[in-house]
């Protein structure tokens, strides 16, 4: 006895599997996350992130023009301030490197969609993504800081602004002071889930972030915690988030599904910086193929609900999806 149903009929043929393919993953789906410091002629190496430098208003222009080339419309910005302290004076600051960045990329891409990471932990000494009162992170001044940030980025030009700090009612706060400032039109991407995770460590070294003591569990998610995320994202989506985020993403897809069955916005989620070090490493010591390997785990954030992806991989993979 043969089956009379199989399966494989639709795989036999590569013209066949295109038509029917169930997830289709583009440049146009891709965000690329960039490093900004003070100076010119910049391009610094973050030696636990290979290939990823933070760069200087100039040499980030080259970078975005290939980006651009390569079929990627987006940007997220974080920015290295020149100096630090406890108020974390730089992150509002109209001549902030990443409001200058703003300007700068807008005026030169004037189609590129320009996101801005709103949070404090580089611009603090104590590296934390809130203000201090008493050694603990005072909750409610943190949320009318973050709103003044966000606000500059608005006033710099961004298109999007992201709350990646996890304070409470920080969504609100922002969409507050946006509209109190004539911005009511500037979404916000909320990073509405975003975990204490173990893989972020090549970014912290990339921004300088590393907490100075302690460390953010009081106010990232737990690890553990499934019915908490579901809650965070309809704060978020009540406050006026117009889109969600999860972060980090490969560890957490089953948060990512869930979300898109429980909510219509649009959902982004972050290759994070530990994700992008274990495939390169992984890579270069020819433990795995680099390229099939990468656009396997992008689909599958893609397939899990995402609608657009943070990665540091963004020009490579879009350059890997336009080849074929």
């Amino acid at each position: 006895m043969f089956p009379v149903q199989r399966p494989r009929r639709l795989r036999e043929n590569a013209a066949l599997r295109f038509l029917v393919t169930e997830t289709r993953l583009e440049p146009r789906n891709l965000v690329l996350p960039l490093f900004l410091v003070h100076g010119e002629g910049q391009r610094q190496p973050v030696p636990s992130l290979p290939g990823v430098n933070r760069h200087s208003l100039d040499t980030a222009g080259e970078v975005v023009a290939g980006a651009v080339d390569a079929g990627v419309r987006a940007v997220i910005l974080f920015g290295i301030p020149a100096a630090k302290d406890e108020r974390g004076t730089e992150a509002s600051d109209p001549l902030g490197i990443v409001q200058e960045g703003v300007r700068r990329l807008k005026e030169d891409f004037p189609e590129l969609l320009v996101i801005t990471d709103v949070c404090l932990c580089q611009y603090t000494g104590s590296g934390h993504c809130g203000l201090l009162r008493d050694g603990r992170i005072d909750n409610d001044a943190s949320i009318v800081r973050l709103a003044e940030v966000a606000v500059s980025h608005a006033q710099a030009g961004a298109d999007v602004v992201a709350p990646s700090d996890m304070m409470d009612g920080r969504v609100a706060a922002i969409r507050a002071g946006l509209d109190r400032e004539g911005y009511g039109m500037t979404p916000i991407l909320s990073y509405a889930v975003k975990y204490a995770s173990a893989f972020y460590g090549p970014f912290r070294e990339a921004a300088g972030s590393e907490p100075q003591f302690g460390d953010r569990r009081g106010y990232q998610l737990n690890p553990a915690n499934f019915r908490e995320s579901m809650r965070e994202a309809e704060l978020d989506l009540q406050e006026g988030a117009d889109i969600l985020m999860v972060k980090p993403a490969l560890p957490y897809l089953d948060i990512l599904r869930s979300l898109r069955e429980r909510f219509d916005l649009p959902l982004a989620a972050y290759q994070v910086s530990g994700e992008y070090a274990m495939l390169k490493a992984a890579a270069g010591r020819g433990w795995l193929e680099e390229r099939p390997a990468v656009l396997e785990a992008l689909t599958a954030i893609k397939r899990a609900g995402a609608d657009l992806i943070l990665t540091y991989y963004a020009v490579e993979a879009a350059r890997w999806l336009t080849e074929g």
